[in-house]
Parts: structure tokens; sequence; C-alpha cells
């Protein structure tokens, strides 16, 4: 796909994720929001899967640290092909396999349960380690948001890839500088993460606009130093794309009413 078609991809998604959650009257709109760029770039240009045979074992894997993000996620799915759109409508309802946090017995194309945060880059260094063990060629793409990399899991996880020289891991961070109760730099400072990342010994590329969906898909198809994981420090717009709600604390977990809603699809409507 060019450019323009994975722009309307990532508009689409962005749609997909307002519906959602106003059709629950909850949910994580802000943090779903500033995600679609780099979830869009994996799925569409780099992860080898099949909305057909979802279970492939020689399929890529992707795995939502940031589990409250499964908007952006779902809306991704569809988009591939994966699940029905119809399930949208009753997100977050019980019973419905579209939950609040995704469940990989659920929900195909999902190949890790998440939510509890920090411990989504030690799921992918499992996956990553295993190929390698095998001899496959499989891909392993961690999302994590920036608030997450408070939790010393997510250090102990990076610093075990690093070890493990799992150049076959691209982990993706999602920074944009909220977390739920405030600024990151307020709750608790991130510092100089491209740094840190660095000496954690992961090939770091940083992205100053991580919902410019070229930058990203030339970031995530950049070559990979060997003996090394791949990290993106993408600086994003929390709530992205929805006026109301960019760079907004008040919307990591709050979903819109009608007018909102209204309002925020009338907006994407012109991208």
């Amino acid at each position: 796909m060019n450019m323009e078609e994975l722009s309307k991809v990532c508009t689409q998604v962005r749609r997909d994720i307002i519906n959602m959650t106003a059709n629950a009257g909850s949910g994580h709109p802000g943090g779903s929001l500033s995600a679609v760029e780099l979830m869009v770039g994996a799925f569409y240009t780099q992860m080898r899967v099949d909305p057909q045979n979802p279970h492939d074992p020689n399929r890529d894997r992707f795995i939502l640290s940031k589990g409250h993000a499964a908007p952006c996620y779902y809306g991704v799915l569809a988009e591939k092909g994966f699940i029905s759109r119809d399930e949208f409508k009753e997100f977050r309802q019980l019973h419905n396999i579209l939950q609040g946090h995704p469940d990989a017995k659920k929900v195909p194309g999902v190949d890790a349960s998440t939510g509890s945060l920090g411990q989504g880059v030690s799921i992918a260094d499992g996956m990553a380690l295993g190929a390698k063990h095998l001899g496959k060629d499989t891909k392993v793409f961690v999302l994590c948001g920036d608030g997450e990399l408070q939790e010393g899991q997510i250090w102990e996880g990076l610093m075990a890839a690093a070890h493990y020289k799992l150049d076959n891991l691209t982990v993706m961070i999602d920074n944009n500088g909220l977390q739920i109760d405030g600024s990151n730099d307020q709750v608790m400072s991130l510092g100089d993460l491209a740094a840190k990342l660095r000496a954690f010994g992961l090939h770091v590329i940083e992205l100053p606009d991580g919902n410019d969906i070229k930058a990203v898909v030339d970031a995530l198809a950049a070559p990979t130093e060997a003996g090394k994981p791949k990290c993106i420090l993408a600086h994003t717009v929390k709530g992205k794309g929805v006026s109301f709600m960019e760079n907004q604390v008040g919307w990591h977990g709050k979903a819109p009413n009608e007018e909102q809603r209204q309002q925020a699809l009338a907006e994407l409507e012109g991208k």
C-alpha cells in the first residue's frame, strides 16, 4: 500500500476507536489514538500474518503491552480481516470477544493477553528467543506505552533482549508524554529515554513525529543492527486526530458522549 492508502487506514482506525468507546461508554481513546500509526505500520508493512490462518506457526507476532489501547488493536485487526466490525457494537460488553484488554483465547490475531502493564517485553523476549532456538525467521513486535516504562520489568526485559541478541525483536514506544494521573514528568520522569535505551544495548531510532505514517514505515523498514533489538522511540500525540482530545490527560480513560462522538467523527471525516 502507498502512503495515501495507509493514511486512510489510519483514519478509519481512528473512527473505529471513537465509535467503540462511545458505544461502550468506557474505554481508553487517548492512548489508542496516539498508537495508530505504529500498529498500522507494523501490520501493513512488516508483519507476515494471514487472517485466514491466524494461528499459522510461521506467522510474525505482535504484543500490545499497553493493553488498554485495545480499541486501536481491534480497529487494525478488523481492517486486516481478522475480525468483523460488527463486533465493535458490543465492545467491552459481557460475553463479547472484544473486551477492554485483548484476550488471545478469544480474538483471532491476538498473540498474547495483556493488560497488566510492564509484561509485554518479557513475553516478546520469549517469543523472539524461541524463534531463534527453532531456527525460524519469525519477527516479533511489541508496543509499549511511555508511562509503562516506569515499570521495572520493562527494563529487565530490555536488558535480556540485548543480552540474548534478539535482532528479530522490534520494541515500539508510544511516547505521548501523558499517563492516567498526569504527565510522565509529574508522575515519574523518564529522563533521557533515548540515551537509556541505547545504554541498555538497543538499536534506537527516534521519531520526532510518531504519528507520521511515512516516518514510522521508514523506521520499521530500516536495517537492523546485527545482534541488537530494534527500538522505535516515537514521539506521539495523545488523542491524535481529535482536537479536543489532543494532549489532554483527561481522555486517557474517558469515553466520548454522543455529541463528542459526532464532533470527533466530523473532524476525522476531512482527513
